[in-house]
This record gives structure tokens, C-alpha cells and sequence, in this order.
């Protein structure tokens, strides 16, 4: 292990000698680490915030699902076209996250309050854009999504009540990325715990208590998420008073989150793609990989979360690092999140296999998709630690504010897998040769990242990236 990693951070991370703040042997991450610490401290609340915000769901579903099989469907279906947008909207953290670890670094923390609050006003601005945009909408992109004529009514009805809730949800999603960009991931972890606890107890009252149906359901949803936003803008106020910042956005402020933001949306966007086009081959190559691959790839997304909290952890680390000025602690710090990424690539890599033999049978008793899974696991696995390394160098390049070169990298991946995935559908090379496009598509970004994080243009210091 010590040898792969070794090979892995000189290839990709530290072209040259490393200077005295960088010199350490290479071994397996131990806390002894001086930025051992700083990663854990970040990286394990951003862990459990990640691991929550997918129960908002899972406790509607419980609540839900006593209704009948119908609701459930409906919940389903609504909850997919939130999720999408949840995704889309997911630069707002990232962008503040940087901006404000910036100045964060360069001792500026009332201009840091400043950018956050104007990527707060940015998500609200959002949000209520996405109300009057979507309303009108709902029936189209529940019928997008592939309702059947019995869930599309509370499919709708979720989906219209819930449209209320995005703009709480979107300042959430700004909220924690100030919050993470202050070095603080402790109080997003207990707002995720807190708004899913509060989220619960209103499912369990209006639907099961006050018999509203499925809408007792969305209800209880957006005043939990807007509860949750209301948490947030508390919490930045003070900062705002403590350190003399205002409040009102500005313009120039505003420009700069929507610069950093629209070159974030690409990078989404084009990850998202490679999704959806993975999800279509394999629904048309047969039942079996229908149900077989998002099993597969459920794995892969959980085992995403633990990489992505490496990930935050960066994007907070890099850009307090170069808003001080600090090239060597930036070098370092990175050189030693790439080494927790492929450490944990090769651990999680190792209880995959572990667990493998088994892990089908939870999930089927059909011994065909039990069969594929069993193969697609084998690729689960043997990705982790290209995983693991991209993970970090993603939100290292995201925390350095390098927003241009991810949209332009994410785009040249995305192009190498969909003729990829194309010429798999079209040579009948079933899930195993889907997951081989997708571990191109990895390869791919491994080596746009890793290039990059070699060499220095994406070291730029200062309180503002120009």
C-alpha cells in the first residue's frame, strides 16, 4: 500500500523535491500527520452531513409508504426531480465554500462574511426563480420522470408543495458552504441531524396523525428545510455583527458567485450526463441489468460520500491555504489528502471484494442479476482508489477556485465515455463493459486532474482568485 501510494502522489501531486514544510516520508495517513488533524476535522462532520441529507428522503418514504403502494410512487418520482436539482444547485456550496476559505486565509473575516452572504442572496434569488419557473412545469416533468397514470396525481402534489421548500434549500446549500469555508463543519453536521429529526416528527404528525396524505408529507418536508435555512442565516448574522459586515448583497459580489457558479454548473452538468446516459444503456440491455446496475451503483454513490467528505475537506484546506499565501502548506496539504484518498480507495476496495460474495443476495434472489452483480462489484472495487484520488483532487482544485479548468476537464471525460458507453450497447458488451466505460471516464479525469494539480497554474494566492 505504502508503494502505491508513494507512486500515485509523485506522479500526480509533487513534481520536484519537497520543500521543509512538505518533507515527510510516504506511509500509510497516520494522526502523527500535522494536517492529519485539519483533515479528520473537517472531513468526518462533512461525512456525516452527507450520510443525512439522504434520510430526508428515506423518512418520507417510511411515512409514505403506509398510504399505499401509489403514494410511494409518487414520492419516488418527486423525489427524483428534487434530487436533480439538488444536484444542480450543489455549486452553490462548493463556489462559497472557496471564495470564503479565501479570505478566511488572508485574515479577512468580515470580507469572508461578505462573499458568503452574497452567495446567500444568490440562492435565494434562486430559489424563488425556481418557484416561478416550476410551478407551471410540475405535470411536465413528472411525466419526464416516468410516472405512470396512478402515481402522477401525488407525484404532483408532492412536487408542487415542495417547490416551496427550494429556496430554504438552496440557502442551505450556501449556508454550508460559508460555514465550511470558516472551517466550521460541525454545525452543518447538526443542522442535517436536526432539520432530518424535525422532519420526521412532521411526517409522522401530518400524515399519520392529522391524515393529511402525501401533502402532510411535502408540508413537513419545506418546513424542515426552511427551518434548517433559517439556522443558517442565524448563524451568519452574528458573524456578520461580530465582524462589521453588511448585509445587503452586492453587485460585484453577486457577479463573482454567478462566474464561479456558472463554470460549476458545467462541471455538474456534465457529471450528471454521464449518469443518466449510464442508467439509459443499461435499462435497454435487458431486465437484468436494469435492475442489476443501480444496485451497483448505489454502492459506488455510498462509498462516493466517504471520498466526497475528503473532498469538502480540501476545498476548505486549499483555499485557506492559498488565501494566505501559503504555496508549500497548499503542496503539502494536498500532497496528504491524496494519500488518505487512495489509502481509503484501497480499504473500501478490499470490503467490497470482502462482502461481495454475499452483498447480491440483499438485494435478489434472481439468479441472473445476482450473476451481474457479482461482475460489477469486481469494477466497484477495483475503482475505488482511482476514486479516492479523484475525490480529493476535485475539491482541492474547487478550494484552489480553478472552477474554469473543472468545467473544461469534467467536459473532456464526459466526451470520452458517451461514444464509450455508446459502442458498449452497440457490441452487446452487457454491465461489464458499461462499468469499463465508466472506469474510463475515471481514468480520464484522473489524468486531467492529476496533470493539473502538478503543476502551478492552479496555485494562484491572494485573497480573490483573478
Amino acid at each position: 500500500m505504502t508503494i502505491i501510494t508513494s507512486l500515485v502522489v509523485s506522479i500526480f501531486v509533487m513534481p520536484g523535491p519537497p520543500s521543509r514544510r512538505t518533507r515527510f516520508p510516504l506511509r500509510r495517513p497516520r494522526l502523527r500527520h500535522p494536517h492529519d488533524r485539519e483533515i479528520l476535522r473537517l472531513a468526518v462532520p462533512a461525512f456525516g452531513a452527507l450520510v443525512a441529507e439522504p434520510l430526508f428522503l428515506l423518512a418520507d418514504s417510511a411515512v409514505v409508504g403506509r398510504l399505499g403502494t401509489a403514494q410511494l410512487g409518487g414520492l419516488g418520482v418527486a423525489g427524483q426531480a428534487l434530487a436533480t436539482l439538488v444536484y444542480v444547485f450543489v455549486f452553490l456550496a462548493y463556489g462559497t465554500t472557496a471564495a470564503v476559505a479565501r479570505q478566511i486565509g488572508a485574515g479577512d473575516p468580515r470580507a469572508a462574511i461578505r462573499q458568503g452572504i452574497d452567495g446567500m442572496w444568490l440562492a435565494l434569488v434562486l430559489g424563488v426563480a425556481v418557484i416561478a419557473l416550476g410551478w407551471p412545469l410540475v405535470p411536465w416533468i413528472v411525466e419526464a420522470f416516468g410516472a405512470n397514470p396512478a402515481v402522477a396525481p401525488y407525484a404532483e402534489t408532492y412536487l408542487r408543495i415542495s417547490l416551496f421548500g427550494i429556496p430554504g434549500m438552496l440557502v442551505i446549500l450556501a449556508g454550508t458552504g460559508v460555514l465550511r469555508g470558516l472551517q466550521d463543519a460541525r454545525t452543518p453536521l447538526w443542522v442535517s441531524v436536526g432539520s432530518f429529526g424535525l422532519n420526521l416528527v412532521l411526517n409522522v404528525l401530518f400524515v399519520l396523525v392529522l391524515e393529511w396524505g402525501i401533502a402532510g408529507s411535502a408540508w413537513g418536508t419545506v418546513i424542515a428545510q426552511t427551518g434548517g435555512a433559517a439556522v443558517y442565516v442565524a448563524a451568519v448574522l452574528r458573524g456578520a455583527r461580530r465582524h462589521g459586515a453588511a448585509v445587503r448583497p452586492s453587485g460585484a459580489g453577486l457577479r463573482a458567485s454567478v462566474r464561479s457558479g456558472a463554470h460549476l454548473l458545467v462541471r455538474t452538468l456534465a457529471l450528471r450526463l454521464v449518469l443518466i446516459v449510464g442508467t439509459a444503456v443499461a435499462a435497454r440491455m435487458g431486465t437484468d441489468e436494469t435492475a442489476a446496475y443501480p444496485v451497483s451503483f448505489q454502492v459506488w454513490t455510498l462509498l462516493a460520500f466517504a471520498h466526497d467528505a475528503i473532498a469538502i475537506a480540501g476545498q476548505s484546506i486549499t483555499g485557506r491555504y492559498l488565501g494566505a499565501g501559503d504555496v508549500p502548506g497548499a503542496r503539502a496539504a494536498t500532497r496528504r489528502m491524496v494519500e488518505w484518498g487512495v489509502v481509503g480507495g484501497v480499504v473500501f476496495a478490499v470490503a467490497v471484494l470482502a462482502v461481495r460474495p454475499w452483498l447480491p443476495a440483499l438485494f435478489t434472489s434472481d439468479q441472473g442479476v445476482r450473476a451481474l452483480l457479482l461482475t460489477a462489484l469486481v469494477f466497484v472495487a477495483a475503482l475505488q482508489p482511482v476514486a479516492g484520488v479523484v475525490f480529493v483532487l476535485d475539491g482541492v482544485l474547487i478550494g484552489a477556485g480553478d472552477m474554469r479548468y473543472l468545467a473544461v476537464a469534467t467536459a473532456i471525460a464526459t466526451a470520452v465515455f458517451l461514444p464509450a458507453a455508446l459502442l458498449v450497447y452497440w457490441l452487446g458488451a452487457g454491465l461489464a463493459g458499461l462499468w469499463a466505460a465508466i472506469g474510463l471516464w475515471m481514468a480520464t479525469r484522473l489524468v486531467t486532474l492529476g496533470l493539473r494539480a502538478r503543476g502551478d497554474a492552479w496555485l494562484v494566492t491572494g485573497a480573490v482568485r483573478s
